[in-house]
């Protein structure tokens, strides 16, 4: 790129700069083809955004992705944490070259409600909406693991890995666990789903 030309980009990109916002939100970087190649957030995107342009960078990738900036843009939000969720998001909407930690989508966990015949809740941070209805991702985890404490005391769901069946309820292949002596499971599965399929009328089994 000439002189004049970096001269002219630069003069468009900190005009962009000095109307930015002091507030929380996200800015995505562009390249020449218009392709987002960076996502970041920050409490007050004015200042992140400017610290790209104000100095030389020792690290070489930042570096290499400043001379390849060619148009910035930015969404506001309310809160530093909804500008990290919003980054979050935009990350594995758009898989940007220059992201790095949250492109394989295993930064922040969410709570998963399975679609399994007995549910269970947990965190995870593989998202496979096939598999049941997921809420997040959670920011501050210790936020979500009090909030999975207070679902396990509320519904004493199983916490087991087995795969459970309507059939296999009714052949009795379920025993109760630890965790039902301990009071943290109902034993969906074990002997007292048993006795209710027992009590069942022959033309409502399944």
């Amino acid at each position: 790129m000439e002189k004049n030309e970096r001269e002219r980009l630069r003069t468009y990109l900190m005009g962009i700069v000095s109307n930015l916002p002091e507030c929380p939100g996200c800015y995505q970087y562009l390249d020449e083809t218009g392709t987002i190649i960076y996502v970041g957030k920050a409490k007050n995107l004015k200042r992140r955004v400017y610290s790209y342009f104000s100095k030389e960078h020792d690290n070489r990738k930042t570096t290499i992705l400043v001379s390849k900036i060619r148009d910035i843009k930015y969404i506001v939000v309310k809160t530093e944490e909804d500008a990290l969720l919003l980054e979050n998001n935009l990350i594995k909407q758009w898989s940007p070259r220059y992201n790095i930690l949250l492109k394989d989508g295993k930064t922040y966990p969410s709570i998963i409600v399975t679609n399994e015949y007995l549910p269970r809740i947990y965190q995870t941070r593989k998202i496979n909406k096939r598999l049941g209805t997921y809420f997040g991702p959670y920011s501050h985890i210790p936020t979500m693991y009090l909030l999975l404490e207070l679902i396990g005391k509320l519904y004493p769901l199983r916490r087991c890995r087995d795969i459970i069946t309507a059939k296999s309820i009714e052949k009795g292949k379920h025993k109760e666990c630890l965790e039902y002596h301990i009071k943290n499971c109902k034993a969906p599965a074990g002997k007292a789903m048993r006795n209710t399929w027992n009590i069942l009328p022959k033309r409502k089994r399944y």
